[in-house]
């Protein structure tokens, strides 16, 4: 497996540092986070969604918990199959802790768990001060918030 050095764009870059970190980890993906597996979607401009196939898991058996720019997704199999005798086993009841780093701004806003699929909804949520706004030129009114809409020649013959 090839391994990368990003010592030289720490020289030449400010603000990055997490950038990089999530690609150092990215090349380091173990053989254990495969399981469950899961499907990430865009659902629109600014919605995802996270599908996880946890079969033989109840609600109360699943935790979800997002802290800052992380999200954890862990599964404990509670101890049901002490009165079974099986004679194959082959549902993997096993637990698991999936970690999804997410973007600035983004949140979770709902989870379901419907026929063995877990599905986590995501939304990014800029906040209105770090969204674009339009600022006049040569006026001494004060932008606010995101004004996109195209300036009007009658307002400014008006003002005069």
């Amino acid at each position: 497996m090839r391994t990368y050095d990003f010592a030289p764009l720490y020289r030449s870059t400010v603000g990055f540092d997490r950038l990089f970190s999530m690609l150092d980890q990215a090349a380091r993906v173990e053989p254990s986070t495969q399981w469950p597996p899961y499907d990430i979607e865009k659902v629109a401009d600014d919605a995802y969604r996270i599908t996880m196939a946890v079969a033989g898991f109840s609600q109360d058996e699943i935790e979800l918990t997002q802290h800052d720019t992380t999200l954890l997704v862990t599964g404990q199999r509670k101890d049901k199959d002490g009165e079974r005798e099986y004679l194959h086993h082959g549902i993997a009841a096993r637990a698991f802790r999936q970690t999804f780093n997410l973007a600035d701004h983004v949140k979770v806003t709902g989870a379901s768990l419907e026929n063995g699929l877990l599905a986590v909804d995501l939304k990014r949520e800029v906040p209105e001060a770090l969204k674009p706004r339009r600022i006049a030129i040569g006026g001494a009114q004060e932008a606010v918030g995101q004004d996109n809409a195209p300036a009007r020649i009658e307002d400014r013959a008006k003002a005069a």
